[in-house]
Parts: structure tokens; sequence; C-alpha cells
């Protein structure tokens, strides 16, 4: 049985200090959700414009764009293995701790990145690599998004447990926002010039903002409901269980969060990815694409933490049917503008799918996610639930896009709007089938 959480659960902060070492650690959390994801999707945005031509240079034009995006893939297929991996012992010895870790592992794979030879250079080896440290990329940010959404959610009020979890979850579009915007300031250069070392930059960048964040994140404490829970068991010299074994011992909760987050993550993938693809092909320039997505993803900065509020007052479970209602609406329309060559409708679309539909989505669906699993297998469970879904939602959009584009003609994208309206009902089902957990005490 659920229990209501009092006016504050245990988690509450009150004093002057108190508050100040929460703004902390939202800082933290949303700033590390800012540069995984900045390293993640320069990576999407260079799979889109870049790598076909680099890496993927002896291949038909579609079946290298496939490869390109084959790579993208192979980092979400990674994410639930870091998943279980830091979610194991982030649930054993502490959030904080993996956290440090899986922010080194994302900058340096992103740094090498930017340092790779190219095909030419080296032939197949260069792919290879590229494989190889994406591969690091996913298991890293399969590790971070669990654990940054926790550290807010198991340091704030029980009665804004949605609002802290958005606010961190706001990290990720904050990271596209960098991302597209350096990466559309580099493809203002010649084409020979960005093609050459123009791309690399922002993956060199990413050393920097990782620095910067350790910073900040290394000043932060542990997750008190985490050091609760392990105090406990310590004075009762309870067995400690592996948190995946406690977590599929019940799979309906991983198996329903999976479900209830791919058609967010799938539609998020297509926007971020496919989207730059498909508006480049409507005739859209490259820079014009990037500087549009940037503007879409600012405006989700703002209306994912209003989500998040918004599901504190009305629940988890209205907000999200409310979003995936309002993505099978407009989803073709969105798709359309985005490939239909004119520029105020290309930045219309951007706006409308990552500011309304990806912003309702993504605002409330940390929380709920992770408000199904107890303390001592959240990190895991609310890990694997949720890089599941990004696996098979984000992972295999962009591949299932480009082949149901090239199925229409190669310019109608009527069947990719199928595709993805489809995915947002399936999502919807699964949140019917799921608890409503904004009242929960989630201190167990």
């Amino acid at each position: 049985m659920s229990q209501v959480f009092p006016a504050a659960t245990p988690t509450a902060q009150q004093g002057p200090e108190q508050r100040r070492h929460m703004r902390r650690v939202l800082l933290s959390s949303y700033l590390g959700s800012a540069v995984e994801f900045y390293d993640f999707l320069v990576y999407g945005t260079a799979a889109s414009l870049v790598f076909v031509h680099i890496f993927f240079a002896d291949l038909d034009p579609v079946v290298g764009t496939i490869a390109s995006f084959g790579t993208l893939a192979v980092g979400y297929l990674a994410r639930p293995i870091g998943g279980i991996i830091f979610g194991h012992f982030g649930d054993r010895l502490g959030r904080k701790k993996m956290l440090v870790l899986t922010m080194s592992l994302m900058g340096g794979a992103s740094t090498a990145i930017g340092l790779l030879p190219t095909q030419a250079q080296v032939g197949v080896l260069a792919p290879l690599l590229l494989i190889t440290l994406r591969v690091v990329q996913g298991i890293a940010v399969g590790g971070e998004w669990g654990g940054a959404t926790l550290m807010a959610l198991e340091h704030s009020d029980g009665r804004k447990r949605g609002l802290a979890a958005a606010i961190v979850n706001s990290g990720a579009p904050t990271g596209a926002v960098l991302a597209a915007t350096i990466m559309g300031l580099f493809s203002l250069l010649p084409e020979d010039d960005f093609m050459s070392w123009g791309w690399r930059v922002p993956f060199l960048l990413s050393s920097i903002l990782v620095v910067i964040s350790l910073w900040i994140r290394l000043s932060v404490t542990e997750s008190p409901l985490f050091t609760a829970a392990l105090a406990k068991a310590d004075s009762v010299e309870q067995e400690r269980k592996s948190p995946l074994a406690q977590v599929l011992r019940e799979p309906k909760a991983v198996i329903l969060t999976c479900l209830s987050g791919a058609g967010a993550t799938a539609f998020q993938s297509l926007m971020a990815t496919f989207g730059l693809t498909y508006a480049v092909l409507g005739g859209a320039d490259r820079s014009t694409a990037l500087f549009a997505a940037a503007v879409g993803a600012a405006v989700n900065i703002f209306t994912i933490p209003l989500s998040g509020a918004l599901s504190d007052r009305v629940g988890r479970r209205p907000v999200l049917l409310g979003g995936f209602g309002i993505g099978v609406v407009l989803v073709y329309p969105i798709l359309s503008m985005l490939g239909s060559g004119s520029t105020a409708l290309l930045f219309t679309g951007y706006i409308l799918g990552y500011g309304l539909v990806v912003g309702c989505l993504f605002g409330t669906l940390s929380s709920f996610i992770s408000e199904q699993f107890r303390t001592t297998s959240r990190y895991t469970g609310s890990s694997l639930g949720y890089q599941l879904a990004a696996t098979l939602g984000a992972g295999f959009a962009p591949l299932i896009a480009v082949q149901l584009l090239d199925a229409g003609g190669g310019s109608d994208a009527t069947f990719v709007a199928v595709f993805a309206a489809a995915a947002f009902l399936i999502s919807a089902c699964a949140v019917l089938l799921t608890r409503e957990s904004f009242r929960t005490d989630i201190s167990h």
C-alpha cells in the first residue's frame, strides 16, 4: 500500500544552510546532466551531418546515413549496461561516487572522439574506434541519469519532488542548446574546414565543461535517504541483497516504466537527429537547422520545470497522458514544418516539438519513474527502466525513421509520423497501467 507523505518528507531541508545546500545539489545535478547530454547530443548532431562523410565515405549515401545512425544506436544499446553497473554500485556505495565516475568517463570519451583519425587515414580502424568510444559514452550516460535525478529527488521536500527532478532533466535541453549552438557556429566555416577540423572542436570543449562540473559535484553531500537506508541496514545487521535482484524479483515496474518512457525518448531522438536530416533534405541549410533546434531546446529548458511543478499539483499520470495526447495530434504537423523548407515553419516546428511535447513529457518522466522503486534499489531500478526506454525508443527511432522516409519516397514523412504516434499511444497505455506516485512516501 502506498503511503501518503506528510507536509515534508524526511528529506525536507528547512534551515538557511540546508536550503543553500539544496541549491548546490540542484545546480550540481543540473550542470552534470547538461554536460553529459551535451557530449551525447554533440555526437548525435555529428552523426546527422558529418560522420557519414568522415567515417563511412565509401558507402552509398543512404547506407552511409543508416550506418552513421547505427553508431548512434550503439550508444543507446550500452546505456542499460551503464544503468545496471552504476545503479548497482550507486545503491551499494552511494550516488555521489558514481556520478563523479560517470562524468569523468563521458568527458574522456568525448575528447577522444574529437581526436580520432578519419577513415581515409586509417581505414576501417576509424569507425571501429568511433563505435568503441560511443559505447563508453552510452555506459556513462546510462549511469548519470539515475544518479543525478536521485540526488535531487532524495534531497528535496516531498511536495516538490517533481520540480526538483525536472530541474535536473532540464539539463538535457541545456546540453542540447550548447551542442546545437556550438556545432552550428562551427558549421558556418567553409565546408572543407568544417569537415576537416571544425566538427572536432565541440568534442574537445567537453573537457573544460567536465572540469567545472566536477568541481561543483564534489562539493555536495550524499543523498540523505540513501544514507539513512544504509545506516538502518547496518544497525540490524541486515543482509543486503543485490539491487538488481530486488528489481528483477518484481519486473512489472521495470517493464512499465520502460514502455512509459519509450514514446518520449523516441520523439526526442527524432527531433535531435532525424529532424536535422529531414530539415536539410527539405531545403534548409545546415546552420539554420541547428539554430532552430537550439531555439526549440532553449524553450524546453523552461517548460520542463513547469511540467514537473504541475505534476506536483495534479499528479504524474495526468501530465504524461496530456503530453502523449498532444504528441499524437501534433507529430505530423511538426514533421511537415521541419521539412517544409520555410525558416519560420522550421523554427515553429522545433519550438512546438521541444517546447510543448518534449517539455510535457520529460518534466514528469524522471520523478514518475524514480518513484516506482524503493530506496535500496532505486538507482538500479530507475536507471534500468529509463535506459531501456531510451534504447527501445531513442536508440532505434532515427534508424527506423530513415527507412520509413525512404519507403515514403524520400520526402514524405507520413510513415514516420505514424510510427511516432504509435509509440506515444503505447507509452500512454503503459502509464495507465502504472500506479500514481506523486503522493507516495519514498523514504523506504
